[in-house]
């Protein structure tokens, strides 16, 4: 049998890796501009061309290197930032696989111009799928300018599980905010084409916050810093009034990077327990600086899950800290005992001064409203208590004691006297018909009838020819509202509320680029929103029947689902568009129903296309078949 293992030819292994590595041109940018922070650069600039699938360009003001360097970068396993396996125990720079470049320039056109302080000329290579094209002396400044040309050129299955620009856009600013944050002393930019959707200055922590997020943030921010010898804990957390249901900033790094930790989330959560809803998420921007050798970065290729020695010690660190922080800054719901202005209240034993008597009801036992009759005329029945006259609106002049009696003796077709003049006589029997009741009318449609009973304000209680009926009102308003929204997309048409004053909306690029994508959809459903640049919109008018509604809560809702949809196609986004608008608007638990809402909201949630399900799936309703009420 002849031998049939072989060595994989640099290139092949290159791209395999650089699966790992490079996933999309966030990935690149991630990568590249560490390597910026490592060169010690005060200035990084990003330019990207169709987000990112045609260039992406990274330039800095770092160290930069010679041409022997910059040859050599490319190379697998190349790094200038650790020299043996110990040294990963004590890290202090971003990057130290020395993967990157060799994974970049496997699946992308790179062109490099760099220059050290000491040379005075730099050098300019370009490589081409791992084989080198040209490297020359060339003109630049010193640092380092990477251009990334034609991402996945060579292997077109993967160009084409990139996503939309749109999204792809987004990942990038993702991608580009928690650089920013974990060095706030450090300037970026960005551009998109002609279009400068970042620019931060170097600065603060907290600037740096609102610099990326608006500084409406700014109102919402306390304070936290704790040191012990396991680690240094500073930042900021949001109070409670700024909890969310989803998305809320939430961002924590170690040592100057980004990392996930689920654990110590829960840390900052469980601080929050009895202040804000169940299912609400805060913001946080925490630092935490531990000695190297306490944690270990190497665990995945993109160096965001981090695993800590001390995790347990640092849970309980991190909540007592958020805790207190959340005390000293009032944050957490306090009893005022601020005796300024108190009154003169007298201790036990002494004697009251001028006391008020309390309030004397007088009660005129003798009062018989059956021998009151109301006169003909009296637009008002009172009752005198003593102090008080009640008035009650005039009534019909009955004789209520003679139909008492007749009901107690249960003598029915007895002749009773009405006070009113008739053509015939009137008989218990037809007072009780002539009473006003409930509307009560047959509904044979599909086997369903018109009787309904409204069970804790919630549930619609319901015979139909299967069996008993138990609709929740709130779920079943879901889906009739969510299918006439989407009706209204399909068919470009929507009805739109103006508001008296425009509202205003300021968001992060990563979100404003979201918004941007779906107000096409927006503007259809019924909305007037009007980008104003810089994050900024005006919001101009809403859908008819979301009045009361906060328009840029209702916008902000819409947003956070398409987030988390992550949508491409214009069929999702309607999706989560009509849903978002329909959760928003459909009636609140416990609203009181007439019959005839009863009776409409049914008879709508039946001639839904799915009507017993919302569209995430959950139940509007269940049957109860007869065979199992006893």
């Amino acid at each position: 049998m002849s031998d049939i293992i072989h060595l994989l030819p640099d290139s092949v292994a290159n791209q395999i890796a650089a699966g790992e590595v490079i996933q999309r041109p966030a990935s690149i940018i991630k990568e590249l501009v560490e390597n910026s922070l490592d060169a010690q650069a005060t200035l990084i600039q990003v330019i990207v061309e169709d987000a990112g699938k045609s260039l992406v360009q990274v330039i800095d003001n770092g160290c930069g290197m010679s041409a022997t360097d910059a040859r050599l970068s490319f190379e697998r396993h190349a790094t200038s930032k650790i020299q043996q396996a110990t040294d990963l125990f004590a890290l202090r720079t971003m990057g130290f696989r020395g993967e990157a470049l060799a994974s970049i320039a496997a699946v992308a056109q790179v062109e490099l111009r760099t220059r050290t302080a000491n040379d005075e000329l730099g050098t300019r290579i370009r490589i081409e799928g791992s084989r080198l094209v040209e490297q020359e002396a060339a003109s630049c400044p010193v640092g380092a300018n990477f251009a990334i040309r034609n991402l996945f050129f060579n292997i077109p299955a993967r160009r084409k599980f990139l996503k939309s620009n749109q999204t792809e856009l987004t990942n990038i600013l993702t991608e580009l905010e928690r650089v920013a944050l974990a060095h706030p002393e450090i300037s970026f930019t960005l551009h998109s084409g002609q279009n400068l959707m970042l620019d931060l200055p170097a600065g603060n922590f907290r600037q740096r916050i609102m610099g990326i997020f608006g500084k409406r943030i700014d109102s919402q921010l306390i304070p936290v810093e704790v040191e012990t010898t396991l680690a240094h804990i500073h930042g900021f957390v949001g109070n409670p009034s700024a909890s969310k249901k989803k998305n809320a900033h939430q961002f924590l790094f170690v040592n100057g990077r980004y990392m996930r930790h689920p654990y110590f989330a829960k840390a900052i959560q469980m601080a929050y327990e009895r202040l804000i809803p169940e299912g609400q998420q805060v913001p946080f921007f925490l630092y935490f600086e531990v000695d190297p050798a306490r944690i270990d970065v190497n665990i995945h290729p993109t160096k965001t899950e981090i695993k800590f020695e001390d995790d347990n010690a640092i849970f309980q660190i991190l909540l007592a800290a958020v805790r207190e922080s959340l005390g000293k800054y009032g944050a957490v719901p306090t009893i005022d005992f601020d005796v300024e202005d108190k009154p003169d209240m007298p201790t036990f034993g002494q004697p009251l001064m001028n006391a008020a008597a309390p309030p004397q009801i007088h009660l005129n036992k003798d009062f018989n409203p059956f021998e009151s009759p109301v006169p003909q005329g009296n637009s008002s029945l009172q009752a005198t208590t003593g102090h008080t006259s009640l008035s009650h609106p005039q009534r019909s002049a009955i004789d209520w004691q003679q139909l008492y009696d007749h009901a107690t003796n249960r003598i029915e077709g007895t002749t009773v006297d009405t006070g009113h003049e008739a053509d015939s006589p009137t008989t218990v029997q037809s007072l009780y018909q002539n009473l006003p009741l409930p509307e009560q009318q047959e509904w044979t449609s599909q086997g369903r009838s018109k009787e309904f009973i409204q069970f804790q304000g919630r549930y619609i209680i319901t015979p139909l020819s299967s069996g008993l009926a138990l609709i929740d009102q709130h779920k079943a308003h879901i889906r009739i509202l969510y299918e006439q929204y989407l009706r209204s997309l399909d068919r470009r048409q929507s009805a739109s509320q103006r508001l008296l004053f425009p509202e205003m909306l300021t968001l992060p690029p990563s979100e404003s680029t979201v918004l941007e994508s779906i107000m096409p959809q927006l503007t259809t459903v019924g909305f007037d929103i009007s980008a104003l640049g810089g994050g900024s919109f005006s919001v101009l008018a809403t859908p008819s029947g979301t009045e009361g509604l906060a328009p840029s809560a209702l916008v902000t809702s819409i947003l956070n689902d398409a987030i988390s949809g992550q949508a491409d196609a214009a069929g999702t986004v309607n999706h989560i568009v009509a849903f978002a608008l329909a959760r928003k608007v459909a009636m609140p638990i416990g609203q009181a129903l007439q019959h005839n809402e009863m009776a409409q909201l049914v008879e709508d949630l039946f001639t839904c296309t799915t009507p017993n399900l919302t569209p995430d799936g959950a139940a509007t309703l269940t049957i109860i078949h007869p065979e199992k009420l006893f």
